[in-house]
C-alpha cells in the first residue's frame, strides 16, 4: 500500500517498477548507450587549437658575459677527495701520484716532519682521504690505521694533517673509537674451517675466535668432521664511517654455535660489571678456564709430549713440552695471569719466556724472535708476551712450549681442560639473561642460513 502523501507521478513510477522491472532495465541500457554514442559525437565539436588566437610575450633576459662568469667561478674552490690505502714500500711521491696530487711542497713536508711520517711508516693498509684542488695542490689528509692492541681492536689512530690559510702544514693525531655493526653468518665444513669461512664470507679471525670459544669443548686439531656446522654474529668494523681493512674489518665474535659429531655447541660473549668480558654457555657457565689451550691463537702440532728422535742431537728422548709450527713473527700469547719468572737467553732454548701462575704451576715459551715483556711483570691472561722464531736449537720457526706443576713437566694438552671454571655470579645473572637473550635471536637468524643453504658442504654469509 503506497502512502497517499506522496505525488502522483511517484506513485505511478514505483508501480511500473514493480509490474514491468525487465522493461524499465532496458530502457536504462538504452538510455545510458546513448549518452556515450553522444559524447562521442560531441567530443570532436570541441574548437580547432589552430583557430584559437595567439599572443607573442617577449621578456628580455639579461646574461652575464663569459668573462664575468669566470670570475664569478673562481671566487669558488673546487676541490676533489680521493682515497687509497698505503702500500709496503710507498714514498711520498708515489702515494701522491696515486692520490692525482702534485704538490713537492706537501711531499717534502711528507718527509721531515716526524708526526706526518707515521702515515708511511709502520704497516702498510692505512685508510687515507685526501682533498685535492683543481691544480693538484694537497689541500688536506686524512689518515686511518689501527691502534697497537694484543686483543680484538676497539679504536683506531686518526691522522689529520691540515693546511692554514699561509700554507703553513701542521698534523693532528687523536685515537678515536671504532664503530661496528652486527653481521651473522654459517657454514659447514668440508675440508677445514677456514675454507668454510672463506666459502661463507666470513673473515679469518672470526674462525680464530671461534676456535679459542670452543677449545675446552672440541679439539679442532683432530675432532673436526666433514659435515661439521657453525653458525655465528660478528661485530663488522668502520672507521668514521668506512670499513677498515686492518683485521680483515671484523670485531669481536658475540655469538656462536658449532655442532661437532652431531653434539651443539654455544657460547654467548658477556662482560661483567668490571668490564671484562669473557663467553659463556647459555646455560650461564663460564667457557673461560684458568688457562687457554693453547699460546697461539690457532696453529699445528708438529711435535707432541712424547719420546722423540731429538732433531740436533739425533738421539730418543722424552719431549717434554709441544711444539705449535707457525710463521717466524706470529704472536705468542701467555696462557693464564701470573708473573714474569724470567725473560731473555736461555743457552738450547734461545729466547725463552717463563711465567709463575698460582697454585705451583708456570709455563715456558721457547724459541721466540722477540720478547715483548721483562722479568717481575704481571700479565693477564691472553697478552702478548713475544713473537714466534728459531733462536737456540731450532731447526725452523715454531714455538716450544712447556706446562710445569711444582717445577715437573707434564702434558700441555691436560692443563686448560683440568683448570678451574671461573664463575658468573648470582648477582650478574638476570643481567646476563637479558643480553643472551638478543643474541639468541640472532643467532637463530644465523642458523637458518646454514638450514636453508643447500647440500652438505655449503656454507653463506651475510
Amino acid at each position: 500500500m503506497l502512502p497517499a502523501e506522496l505525488p502522483r507521478w511517484m506513485r505511478t513510477v514505483r508501480v511500473t517498477l514493480r509490474r514491468h522491472p525487465r522493461s524499465v532495465g532496458t530502457a536504462v541500457s538504452l538510455a545510458l548507450g546513448g549518452f556515450a554514442i553522444t559524447a562521442f559525437g560531441v567530443a570532436p565539436l570541441a574548437p580547432d587549437a589552430a583557430e584559437l588566437p595567439a599572443r607573442m610575450v617577449t621578456t628580455a633576459v639579461d646574461i652575464p658575459s663569459l668573462a664575468a662568469q669566470m670570475e664569478a667561478l673562481s671566487q669558488h674552490r673546487m676541490s676533489l677527495y680521493r682515497s687509497d690505502t698505503t702500500r709496503s714500500g710507498d714514498t711520498a711521491d708515489t702515494l701522491l701520484q696515486r692520490l692525482g696530487a702534485n704538490d713537492p711542497a706537501f711531499a717534502a713536508f711528507l718527509r721531515r716532519d716526524t708526526a706526518a711520517r707515521k702515515l708511511l711508516d709502520g704497516r702498510p693498509g692505512k685508510l687515507v682521504r685526501a682533498e685535492v684542488d683543481e691544480s693538484g695542490r694537497m689541500l688536506g689528509l686524512t689518515a686511518r690505521y689501527p691502534a697497537s692492541s694484543d686483543g680484538v681492536p676497539t679504536h683506531f689512530n686518526r691522522l689529520v694533517l691540515q693546511r692554514d690559510a699561509d700554507g703553513r702544514w701542521s698534523t693532528l693525531t687523536e685515537l678515536a673509537p671504532l664503530q661496528t655493526s652486527i653481521r651473522v653468518g654459517s657454514g659447514t665444513i668440508a675440508t677445514s674451517l677456514f675454507a668454510a669461512v672463506d666459502d661463507a664470507g666470513i673473515p679469518d679471525p672470526v674462525a680464530v675466535q671461534m676456535v679459542e670459544m670452543f677449545s675446552t669443548d672440541i679439539d679442532f686439531h683432530r675432532q673436526l668432521r666433514r659435515g661439521d656446522r657453525f653458525s655465528v654474529v660478528y661485530e663488522s668494523l668502520m672507521a668514521d664511517g668506512e670499513p677498515v681493512a686492518w683485521n680483515q674489518g671484523s670485531g669481536r665474535v658475540l655469538a656462536a654455535e658449532f655442532v661437532n659429531r652431531g653434539r651443539t655447541h654455544t657460547a654467548v660473549w658477556f662482560a661483567g660489571e668490571d668490564g671484562k668480558g669473557s663467553y659463556f654457555g647459555l646455560d650461564g657457565e663460564n667457557k673461560r678456564r684458568a688457562f687457554l689451550a693453547s699460546p697461539l691463537a690457532f696453529s699445528r702440532v708438529t711435535s707432541g709430549f712424547a719420546m722423540r728422535m731429538h732433531p740436533i742431537l739425533n738421539t730418543w728422548r722424552q719431549h717434554k713440552g709441544i711444539d705449535y709450527g707457525a710463521p717466524t713473527g706470529t704472536p705468542v700469547r701467555v696462557v693464564g695471569d701470573g708473573v714474569v719468572e724470567f725473560a731473555g737467553w736461555q743457552n738450547g732454548y734461545g729466547n725463552v719466556v717463563e711465567v709463575r701462575h698460582a697454585q705451583g704451576r708456570s709455563t715456558l715459551y721457547a724459541h721466540l724472535s722477540r720478547v715483548n715483556v721483562r722479568k717481575g711483570q704481571a700479565v693477564e691472561q691472553g697478552a702478548n708476551i713475544g713473537a714466534v722464531g728459531a733462536t737456540g736449537w731450532a731447526t725452523g720457526p715454531h714455538l716450544h712450549f712447556e706446562y710445569k706443576l711444582n717445577g715437573a713437566q707434564v702434558d700441555p694438552t691436560t692443563m686448560a681442560k683440568a683448570a678451574e671454571v671461573i664463575t658468573l655470579s648470582a648477582a650478574e645473572r638476570p643481567r646476563f639473561e637479558r643480553a643472551t637473550g638478543v643474541l639468541r635471536g640472532k643467532l637463530d637468524a644465523a642458523r637458518s642460513l646454514n638450514e636453508a643453504a643447500a647440500g652438505p658442504a655449503s656454507a653463506t654469509g651475510g
